[in-house]
């Protein structure tokens, strides 16, 4: 149940959210940083 929900949650995310694929890591502001920690949150528990 959990793994399935953030499965559906991490399909969300690819369509709603930018990407930072091909930015420079050092230069995201605040928010940048928090939507890439989120989406690595999400990622990790679909994965798992």
């Amino acid at each position: 149940m959990k793994r399935q929900f953030f499965k559906i949650l991490a399909r969300l995310n690819k369509v709603l959210l930018p990407s930072f694929g091909r930015k420079d890591l050092t230069r995201l502001n605040g928010l940048e940083k928090v939507v890439i920690a989120y989406r690595y949150w999400v990622t990790r528990n679909a994965i798992d």
